[in-house]
């Protein structure tokens, strides 16, 4: 019988059919894409007709139809509703896929092609987005290895193959352990808990088979129980816990993984004639070098600390009279920050929380879009991977754009944190192909589903990345959608998250789940001023995780990591009372891959040019200026990798920005 996967798709927009795939079809599926991808390439490698564009980037550029339909597949369902099936599958995959893509970039036939292309390209009449395919094609293989010979070459395929497995093993480690701590409440445990927070952690209970509430390991519970429970011997427990995830010792533990990746990257680096990690990472991004990077950061760091600093000074005296003596912990934080929240801006987040509907704020991205964009959404009926998830066409003027897919609630088969990813990317060549883009997140469940605000933020934020997907318009699949530098990727979403804030839409959509009522002007004035609370502890936990980052890679690896990343917290001196936002055992962004290594500040990197655009459409007509929205769509959203990221913002806002629209916006400095 012909594999479902692999089987032309004859469903609705030629979406996976999810329901006639089966786990034991992955594998064959992927054998079979595999040995066609490389046969297609073997052809390319060895045509005995004059490199052109045609007969060799473009041909590369067409191949691996397959292997694109198993690993778009496979991975949605392995990072979103994973079992231990598909997770043995995931082991076996990672050393296989590189040890394939490692075999094309080493292919020294193919990268000939490549090199006589690139070193004749002046003459070859290409178009700028030919020009910009040639470019990176070219030095993907160069920075993969493809010039290295003998040992070197054969090391370097080694290294590749070992960090594959090692970023899978990190990952499963860290589902593993919040898939299997719990802590049960008693009835009384509840006291001083919210009605979403209890709600959520019965229906973690049922998720669990435990007869009874319990706090997990899932953002969305874990946090709220630090915000809300009066009780600090369960928040002290279920913190540690939390921050504990990845480092408990046995199989599970994730610090000699990562050891062994720092050194594994240094290595790879080192064959390729750079110094260390990061100068090789940030060769292709916008910042460049470690110095610029850090020079970012620490312009940042200094008036967050100070911030945190004298918050926390203010939490410790609110803790000494409720009769607590000693210094403020960790697990203290949050809980002390929700009550002075309530004080100064006399905001409940319990009283806030039944006017962000999960429901309405999907509306509420989708209206934004299309006051911007013009884009429509309309409700999709069909087989998905998992029950939660939900599918709308996207359309513009009758004709369709993509298919969005959300899957928003948290579960135990799904890895944590929230990310977009496109199922299907957009392209033109060698035909024409709308994508099909799924935002995944772990909100908690509810009759209602309720969000905090930040869950809100995150909402807007994956959404933002979906657009990115959505409105690409380029005619090559390597240069599509989110196909940018890294320290670029966060702007489209980053910046769709300013209108949430913008006071129409909050009008419109933040609706109360019982009474319909929309939100209150005043309780509406408080969330606007309240948006910088507690920014001084958001910024400290995020830089901190990034200079750690940095500093792993700036350098001689660490032989322990866990020393080095204390060393730096030392260095820059740490609050006490404040966590990494991920601490090294969690880590995934850096060691579940390479993809954030070196690279995590870039959210703060595109987080000032957010600050700034934004401003353009404050400066113009407001949020949604159609001519400030045609431009965001034409130079960046559109534009996919076609060109450098500084040039794209620059043609968009005519300058580039400065760090302080990134202080003003954070309420860092006066304004």
């Amino acid at each position: 019988m012909t594999n479902p996967i692999l089987a032309a798709w004859q469903t609705p927009f030629e979406i996976a059919p999810f329901d006639a795939i089966s786990d034991d079809d992955f594998a064959p599926a992927l054998d079979t894409a595999l040995t066609a991808h490389l046969e297609q390439i073997e052809a390319i490698a060895n045509n005995t007709e004059t490199p052109d564009f045609d007969n060799t980037i473009g041909a590369m550029e067409a191949a691996g139809e397959a292997l694109d339909k198993v690993l778009s597949v496979f991975f949605t369902v392995a990072g979103a509703d994973s079992n231990p099936k598909r997770e043995e599958l995931q082991r076996d995959f990672s050393p296989k896929l590189a040890a394939h893509f490692s075999a094309i970039s080493s292919n020294k036939a193919l990268f000939r092609r490549v090199a006589d292309l690139w070193a004749g390209k002046d003459d070859l009449s290409l178009t700028s987005e030919q020009s910009r395919v040639l470019m990176l094609t070219h030095r993907g293989f160069v920075r993969a290895g493809a010039a290295l010979e003998g040992e070197d070459d054969t090391r370097m395929q080694d290294i590749k193959a070992r960090l594959a497995t090692l970023g899978t093993s990190f990952t499963q480690n860290l589902l593993a352990d919040e898939r299997e701590w719990f802590m049960e409440l008693s009835e009384d445990d509840l006291e001083g808990l919210p009605d979403f927070v209890v709600d959520a952690a019965r229906a973690a209970g049922a998720e669990k088979d435990v007869d009874g509430p319990v706090v997990t390991l899932s953002r969305s519970i874990i946090v709220p129980f630090l915000q809300f429970s009066p009780r600090r011997d369960l928040r002290e427990v279920a913190y540690k816990a939390w921050a504990a995830r990845g480092a408990n010792g046995g199989e599970t533990d994730n610090r000699e993984i990562a050891a062994e990746t720092l050194k594994l990257r240094e290595e790879r680096a080192q064959l390729l004639g750079y110094d260390n990690f990061a100068a090789y990472k940030l060769e292709t991004e916008m910042a460049r070098t470690p110095e610029r990077v850090r020079e970012l950061l620490m312009q940042v760091w200094e008036p967050a600390k100070a911030q945190a600093d004298v918050d926390a000074e203010t939490m410790t005296q609110m803790m000494q009279a409720d009769g607590i003596n000693g210094p403020l912990e960790a697990w203290d934080w949050r809980y002390y920050a929700e009550k002075r929240r309530k004080a100064e801006h006399d905001l409940d987040e319990a009283e806030l929380k039944p006017y962000l509907q999960l429901d309405r704020m999907i509306e509420a991205s989708f209206s934004c879009a299309n006051r911007l964009f013009g884009l429509d959404f309309a409700p999709l009926d069909i087989p998905l991977y998992h029950e939660d998830c939900r599918a709308w066409e996207v359309t513009r003027n009758g004709k369709h754009v993509a298919v969005f897919i959300g899957d928003y609630f948290a579960r135990g088969s799904k890895r944590s944190g929230a990310w977009c990813s496109a199922m299907r990317a957009q392209f033109k060549f060698p035909k024409e192909q709308a994508p099909i883009v799924i935002n995944v997140c772990n909100f908690a469940k509810g009759d209602p589903a309720l969000l905090s605000y930040d869950d809100a933020r995150t909402l807007f934020h994956e959404f933002g990345h979906a657009l990115h997907q959505m409105l690409s318009n380029v005619t090559y699949e390597s240069i599509s959608g989110t196909s940018v530098a890294r320290d670029f990727v966060e702007l489209p979403s980053q910046l769709y998250e300013h209108w949430l804030e913008v006071p129409e839409v909050l009008a419109e959509f933040a609706t109360h789940a019982e009474t319909g009522a929309p939100m209150p002007q005043e309780m509406l004035d408080k969330v606007l001023k309240a948006a910088n609370f507690d920014m001084g502890f958001q910024t400290v936990e995020y830089v901190a995780s990034a200079l750690v980052d940095l500093e792993f890679h700036d350098g001689a690896a660490p032989a322990d990591p866990m020393a080095k990343q204390g060393e730096v917290l030392e260095q820059i001196g740490m609050p006490h009372a404040i966590g990494m936002r991920h601490a090294t055992p969690q880590f995934a962004h850096v060691f579940a891959g390479d993809g954030y290594s070196s690279a995590y500040y870039s959210y703060m990197w595109s987080e000032v040019m957010d600050a700034d655009a934004f401003a353009a459409f404050e400066e113009a007509g407001g949020a949604f200026d159609a001519e400030r929205a045609k431009a965001l769509e034409t130079h960046i959203l559109s534009t996919g990798g076609s060109r450098e990221a500084e040039e794209l913002y620059l043609a968009f806002r005519g300058k580039l920005p400065e760090v302080g629209a990134l202080l003003k916006g954070r309420g860092l400095i006066a304004a």
